[in-house]
């Protein structure tokens, strides 16, 4: 199945290009020059990273691969999750908003909050 831009914008949760890029700047403006919070932030795009490209390959792998893989993509995506939180709670605690953060959901409040993160995941 081929999806476009179009049909992912209208999928539960689908966060726009625009949202996402305003979600990523206000993250690195809060952020700024704290070397924490840079090395929180460096972490979140390595795993980001990795967790994007398992998503890419992903239409190309055959149902067998996907089941064998499965498991691997859902920690990897924990992860990231984790990675999130981590740096909006370090923000937090000195003085930020993170509103950022409350943008994208908790998993608690709505299963569906993990997707719009895998969406902003695949955009920084």
């Amino acid at each position: 199945m081929i999806c476009t831009y179009e049909e992912y914008l209208k999928q539960p949760k689908a966060i726009s290009f625009e949202k996402m890029q305003m979600i990523h700047a206000e993250m690195l403006a809060e952020i700024g020059a704290d070397t924490e919070a840079l090395e929180l932030y460096d972490e979140l795009m390595k795993i980001a990273t990795r967790y994007a490209a398992i998503r890419a390959n992903w239409p190309l792998l055959s149902r067998e691969e996907k089941n064998e893989h499965d498991s691997g993509r859902t920690s990897c995506h924990n992860s990231v999750i984790t990675h999130f939180n981590m740096l909006a709670r370090y923000l937090k605690q000195q003085g930020k908003t993170a509103a950022w953060r409350n943008e994208l959901g908790y998993e608690e409040d709505d299963p569906y909050n993990r997707k719009a993160i895998e969406n902003v995941e695949k955009d920084v």
